[in-house]
This record gives C-alpha cells, structure tokens and sequence, in this order.
C-alpha cells in the first residue's frame, strides 16, 4: 500500500497518510472484502488519485523545482524506504518523469509496468475499461519514453561510477568531474523557499561541474560532510553538519556510463522523515 502510494505522490509524508486512511478502510470493512489485497490495493490508488488531483496546483505554484521526498535504503521494514522496495521505478529521476502524467495515467502505468495488475484489475480501481486503460498506458508510456534514458548500466557499473564521481567532488577534480557527466546534465535543486537552493536547473557538463566543485569547497568549508548513501535505491550522498544533522540528500541519475542527472533536496519540510 505504502509502495503505491509513495510512487503515485513522491512524498513520504502524504504516502503514509494514504496508507494510514486506506489501511482503517480495510479494517472496517473487511467482512465486505472478497480479497483484501485488491481492496487495499483499490482504497490505496484512488485515494491516491484523489490527493495528486489537489496537489497538482500546489506543484504548480512551488517555488523553484519540485523534487520528491528521498528515502534512504535501510533494512529495517518498519521504515518507508524498506515498505516500499528498492527497484528502478523508485529513483528520484523516475519518479520526476512521473510527473508529466495525469494522476489516472500515473496510476495506470504503475499498476501496469510496475506492479504488473492485469487489464481486468485496473480497469476496476480507475474505474474505466480495459480497453481505454490500455489507451491511457499507451499514452503514458509514451511520454516516459521520451525523458528515460535509452542506456542503461549494472548496478556493480553504476556503483562503481558513483564512487569515482564523488571521490572527484572530494577532491576538487574539475576535469575528473567532467569526464563522468553527460553532456546534457542538468543539476536539480529543490529548497521550496525554505532553503537556498537553485531556482532553475543547472544544465550542461561544464557548468554542472564547476557547480558541484563549488557545492563541495562549501561543504567543507562549513565543517559540513558529504556521505555517499542509497538514496531511493540508487547513488546518492546526504549533506550533514557537525552535529549530524542532515541539511540535503542528493541522488545521481546514471545511465549510459554517464552521470544524466542530479538531484539535490534541500527542503527541511521533505527531510523531516529523515530526522
């Protein structure tokens, strides 16, 4: 229930008041239940639905980029990251295309690609037809197609690239940096006016580059750290301060044997859950 919930909105907190709501749903009602995992299943994504519908101009009106809440991988399954299970379609950078679907369309393409329900089922907890739901994933998969990234690499690669890209940070190697980006990397920040962070993205190999650099000159010119972890199931690193407190988590987008894309939350409201 949490994994569909947090996919269909990216953020920790509003997930788990999905869950919490769907979940006193199929206590009360589960008499009336044939099979309650297709009910939770139901109350969870229309719920969902419901919440991305009122959430929608919010996003809109956010100051600067909108980036979800991270998790970051732990063991413990009393913790979201652990409930909602590390795969591909947890990455901040899927979860940011995402974004360009309609809730319906976001809704139908998890249960589909990601959670493999069949036709018949989906058409049931949208509320449509099979038919129109293959029409919706059709179209959905068609605008996430044109955002994913063609190549992708092993997670033993991916790893093993991340650990020399933040290594090159450490170290203030400019032209170690550039070598490990793509030539069309953007660098996403997200502070929701609460934090400094950058309005627009930071796009291109050069410029992201010098922008790291300089991030990690701060870093350790604050007596802060840089401490590469997990993040959504991907490299990531988390930002502390000398008592630990974590002030932003970054997460990498690797694909092609590039570094395609960074994400760096600075939004204390979205790193609550990390406290």
């Amino acid at each position: 229930m949490f994994a569909i919930a947090y996919r269909m909105l990216g953020s920790v907190m509003e997930a788990e008041d999905v869950t919490q709501e769907a979940f006193l749903r199929l206590h009360r009602d589960t008499t009336e239940a044939a099979s309650p995992e297709a009910y939770a299943t139901t109350v969870t994504t229309r719920l969902a639905i419901d919440h991305l519908r009122s959430a929608r101009l919010r996003r809109e009106q956010y100051v600067g980029s909108w980036l979800p809440e991270p998790l970051l991988t732990a063991g413990d399954e009393s913790d979201p990251a652990a409930r909602a299970e590390t795969d591909d379609s947890l990455s901040l950078a899927f979860l940011v295309v995402l974004e360009r679907l309609s809730p319906v369309q976001r809704a139908v393409f998890l249960l589909r690609d990601v959670f493999e329900y069949d036709y018949d089922e989906i058409a049931t907890i949208v509320g449509k037809s099979p038919q129109n739901c293959r029409q919706i994933l059709v179209r959905a998969r068609a605008h996430i197609e044109q955002a994913r990234p063609r190549f992708t690499v092993s997670a033993e690669a991916r790893d093993a690239l991340a650990e020399r890209f933040f290594a090159a940070c450490r170290d203030g190697d400019l032209p170690g940096l550039e070598r490990l980006l793509a030539e069309e990397v953007a660098f996403h920040g997200d502070g929701g006016g609460k934090a400094p962070a950058v309005r627009k993205p930071v796009l291109g190999r050069v410029q992201v580059a010098r922008f790291m650099a300089g991030l990690t000159r701060q870093v350790r010119r604050n007596a802060m750290r840089l401490e590469p972890v997990a993040v959504n199931g991907q490299p990531g690193a988390r930002i502390v301060d000398a008592e630990g407190r974590i002030l932003s988590v970054l997460a990498l987008d690797i694909a092609g044997g590039e570094v395609q894309g960074i994400y760096n939350v600075l939004n204390p409201d979205k790193l609550r859950h990390l406290s």
